[in-house]
């Protein structure tokens, strides 16, 4: 899927509708995401996060917009 929205840097909305928070942590591997970049969200099985976004050559951990994530596993990581 390609990139609908990106205009905040935590929150990327693909073109089908879905949106995503972007961990804090991996926020730096999503600088050089363009509209045209290629992402693919990918079911996660770990603590930190619910799914991956996957392309624009890295991975990023990601939970659908407005869920919060675990104070104790930001400051983990």
């Amino acid at each position: 899927m390609k990139i609908r929205s990106h205009s905040e840097s935590r929150i990327v909305e693909l073109e089908a509708g879905s949106r995503w928070q972007i961990f804090p942590g991996d926020l730096d591997l999503t600088l050089d995401w363009k509209p045209e970049t290629e992402l693919t969200v990918v079911q996660a099985e770990d603590e930190v996060d619910t799914h991956k976004v996957v392309g624009g050559g890295g991975k990023v951990r990601v939970r659908p917009a407005g869920e919060s994530w675990p104070a104790k596993d930001v400051k983990k990581h």
